[in-house]
C-alpha cells in the first residue's frame, strides 16, 4: 500500500525538514507507551503522517487547524476516500480535456468562484480545494479579508489532481485522529499522560514582503506569535512537552530578537529549510528556521543540528510532488 503523505501543498511544509525534527525529539521518545500526539496548526501534515507511521507507540491523536475548509478536507479524506476519488476523478478527466491554457485558465477561475461561494457539500467542497491546491500558483493558499481565495492561476497543464492512492493511505492513517477546527488554544484539553505537542503556526516574515501566512481572514501577528508562546507555557507548566517551528529572525539579519528573546527560558535550534513560494525564482533557496523545545534530545546528537553545523537537508520520501509544475 502507499505510504500516507500530504493530500494537497502547503505553504511551509514540513516534508524536507523530518529528518531533523527526529533528531531533535526527546531522547528517549521511542521508549515511551501510549503517547499523544497533537498538533494544533496542522496544515500540509507533513509532520503527522510521519509521526503516525514512523512511531507506533502514539496511541492518540489530535490534530487542529483555523482553516475551516482544509478541515474539511481532512474529515472528507478520512470519512469519505471513495466518494472524493470520483469526485476527483472526474474534475481532473474535465481538465485534462481541455486543449489550450486560456481554456484552463477559464476553468479555474469558474471553479473558484464556485469554491468561494462558500455553499457547497463537503464533497464538493474539498474536491475544489484540491483543485485549486493542484492549479494554482505554486499550489499556494491565500485568502482575502472577506475570506475569499485569491491566488492566480498556476499554468499547470496535467497536474495530479486525483491521487487516489495517497488518498486511501492518508484515509487508513487518519481513522483513529481526533481532528478539531477552531483556536490553538482549545487542543490543551485534549492532552493527557505523555503528550508531545508539536507547533507549526503561520511563520513570523522575515520582511514586508515575504508574508505568506494568509491562510485565513485573521491574520497571525505578533501579539499572536506571543500568545503562543504564552500557551507554550502553560503546556509546560502541565508537564507537557512541545516542539515548536518557526522563522529564523535572527538568522535573517543578526539584529531581530523577537523569537530569541521570546523563547528565551526553553532551548532553540536551527535547522535548515528551503523555500520555493517566491515568484522569482531568484529569491528562492535555503534559509534556516528556528526549532524550539523544553525537553533534553540527548542521544539524537543535537550538536549535528546546531546553526554552525550547517546540516543539509534532504527531501525525504514522504514529501509530495504533484504533477507537472508543482
Amino acid at each position: 500500500m502507499a505510504k500516507a503523505k500530504p493530500f494537497v501543498k502547503w505553504v511551509g511544509g514540513k516534508g524536507q525538514l523530518i529528518e531533523q525534527l527526529e533528531a531533535l525529539l526527546p531522547a528517549d521518545f521511542d521508549k515511551r507507551e501510549n503517547v499523544t500526539y497533537i498538533e494544533p496548526f496542522v496544515g500540509g501534515g507533513a509532520m503527522l503522517f510521519y509521526m503516525l507511521q514512523a512511531h507506533p507507540n502514539i496511541k492518540s491523536a489530535v490534530i487542529n487547524d483555523i482553516n475551516s475548509d482544509l478541515i474539511t478536507c481532512y474529515r472528507v479524506v478520512r470519512d469519505n476516500p471513495t466518494e472524493l476519488v470520483a469526485s476527483l476523478s472526474e474534475i481532473q478527466k474535465e481538465y485534462y480535456a481541455l486543449g489550450s491554457e486560456e481554456e484552463r485558465k477559464a476553468m479555474f477561475m469558474q471553479v473558484r468562484d464556485r469554491y468561494n461561494t462558500k455553499a457547497l457539500g463537503d464533497i464538493e467542497n474539498t474536491t475544489l480545494f484540491f483543485f485549486l491546491n493542484r492549479t494554482c500558483f505554486n499550489g499556494l493558499y491565500r485568502v482575502n479579508k472577506s475570506n475569499k481565495f485569491n491566488v492566480p492561476f498556476g499554468k499547470y497543464a496535467t497536474p495530479t489532481i486525483c491521487d487516489a492512492s495517497t488518498i486511501y493511505a492518508d484515509s487508513e492513517v487518519l481513522q483513529n485522529v481526533e481532528i478539531l477546527c477552531g483556536d490553538f488554544e482549545e487542543t490543551i484539553k485534549y492532552a493527557k499522560g505523555d503528550t508531545l505537542f508539536y507547533f507549526d503556526p503561520p511563520y513570523r516574515p522575515l520582511s514586508s514582503t515575504s508574508s505568506f501566512n494568509d491562510y485565513t481572514k485573521e491574520a497571525f501577528n505578533d501579539d499572536a506569535q506571543r500568545r503562543l508562546k504564552l500557551f507554550c507555557d502553560r503546556v509546560n507548566e502541565q508537564g507537557y512537552q512541545f516542539m515548536l517551528s518557526n522563522s529564523d529572525c535572527l538568522g535573517k539579519d543578526g539584529q531581530d530578537r523577537f523569537f530569541d528573546d521570546l523563547f528565551a527560558e526553553y532551548t532553540i535550534n536551527r535547522v535548515w529549510a528551503s523555500r520555493n513560494i517566491n515568484a522569482i525564482a531568484s529569491k528562492r533557496g535555503k534559509l534556516t528556521e528556528i526549532l524550539v523545545h523544553n525537553y533534553g534530545i540527548g542521544s539524537r546528537q543535537e550538536k549535528a543540528y546546531l546553526l554552525h553545523e550547517q546540516p543539509t537537508p534532504r527531501v525525504a520520501d514522504y514529501e509530495c510532488t504533484y504533477g507537472t509544475g508543482i
